[in-house]
């Protein structure tokens, strides 16, 4: 027999002990859960995302309340408008009655213990795909962007929103927000700052799912390039300053390396995204039979968790909190 004094095989050796050494807790309440919405009537499935649909007003309230008595305490809105609604310079992103404000209120009213958090960029309103104005040169206009989104963050904080969540990547626009909102008298309103958005090749779907593709070129100018992790520091240290109260890394599952770089370098909530194209891979998958999906999905948001995230923005909140509550 080996003389062997350390065995860590001896806190593996059943279920309870296991649980014991544990380091690492998901819950349901650690998700947000994204909803699409649309203006039309029913469920619209996404394709591309099996499982997901734009959910009209009656079904996004019932789709709410389900999620929050599965104990999901947040969901975040994305809304899918028509191309009469887009403009150049997304004007219907702060209109008071548009998609966005009008669900906030129905939401709060029908559900007023949920969280309720809001996106802000221009690209589902804009008729140029982009998330900001875009010059007539073919250029992406910051300064110009960050006063329409203050426009829109404070729209969406008098029609209800709890945690306004800035997606656009413009410079400068988290430290405009919140002097937008505190002048507005929304100082209890919560900035969750999406601090490094990566250029990712994993947001396909979503483009899907609200027809927001940009109609010309990329976003490689004002999202992150996947390359790097030392700027998403640097993007953190400037949301801090200008006023967030959150910071988030998305892509989660390919970037778990800047989930724990960004966790390591701030007292702040971290969250993650599992996105699209992550959600669209594991779907796929399972359908073909090559990976348990339940067993599969946990272990990915366990592993998001695991990096760092404390909160995770993923399509499969509920899925995931019946199984955890299945064991």
């Amino acid at each position: 027999m080996l003389n062997l004094v350390e065995r860590p095989r001896r806190n593996r050796k059943n279920a309870w002990t296991r649980a014991m050494a544990r380091e690492t807790h998901l819950g349901p309440e650690h998700f947000i859960y994204p909803l699409f919405i649309h203006e039309g009537q029913g469920r619209q499935p996404i394709k591309s995302m099996p499982g997901c649909s734009r959910l009209c007003m009656s079904s996004l309230i019932d789709e709410a309340g389900a999620a929050l008595a599965d104990g999901i305490g947040s969901i975040v809105l994305f809304p899918a408008l028509g191309d009469d609604k887009k403009t150049p310079h997304g004007e219907e992103s702060y209109n008071p009655d548009g998609l966005v404000q009008t669900a906030l209120r129905k939401l709060k009213s029908a559900w007023p213990d949920l969280t309720l958090i809001t996106d802000v960029a221009l690209d589902p309103f804009s008729s140029d795909g982009h998330d900001g104005i875009v010059s007539a040169e073919g250029d992406i206009l910051n300064d110009e962007t960050v006063d329409v989104l203050v426009k829109q963050a404070v729209s969406q904080a008098e029609a209800g929103a709890d945690i306004i969540s800035p997606s656009d990547m413009m410079d400068g626009r988290i430290g405009a927000i919140r002097q937008g909102l505190d002048q507005a008298g929304f100082t209890h309103v919560s900035i969750l700052a999406y601090t490094a958005k990566y250029a990712s090749a994993f947001y396909g779907p979503f483009r899907d799912a609200l027809d927001s593709a940009p109609r010309f070129g990329d976003k490689k100018t004002y999202q992150m390039d996947p390359a790097n992790v030392r700027e998403a520091l640097r993007e953190v240290e400037l949301d801090v300053s200008e006023g967030a109260d959150m910071v988030m890394v998305k892509p989660a599952g390919p970037f778990l390396d800047v989930i724990k770089a960004v966790r390591e370098s701030t007292v702040l909530p971290v969250a993650a995204y599992q996105v699209s194209g992550e959600y669209a891979m594991l779907k796929a998958a399972a359908q073909n039979g090559w990976l348990d999906e339940r067993k599969a999905v946990l272990e990915s948001l366990l592993g998001i968790r695991r990096a760092g995230a404390d909160v995770i923005l993923t399509y499969y909140a509920r899925q995931a909190a019946a199984w955890l509550r299945e064991g």
